[in-house]
């Protein structure tokens, strides 16, 4: 079974990288629409991987 932790933190840290990715760009503004769809991306991306961990590793 998948654990919920697992998720959560895959999800947090993606939310997380994807907020501030626009930052390498030159873009400062966190509450720029970059910077929420990044967010929003990397928090979908970071769910995604999170689910693959805790199949292949089985928590």
């Amino acid at each position: 079974m998948i654990s919920k932790k697992t998720i959560s933190f895959f999800g947090v840290l993606g939310m997380t990288v994807g907020g501030a990715v626009p930052m390498l760009f030159g873009d400062y503004n966190s509450f720029d629409a970059w910077a929420v769809l990044g967010g929003f991306v990397g928090g979908i991306l970071g769910i995604v991987l999170g689910v693959w961990v805790g199949k292949r590793f089985g928590d």
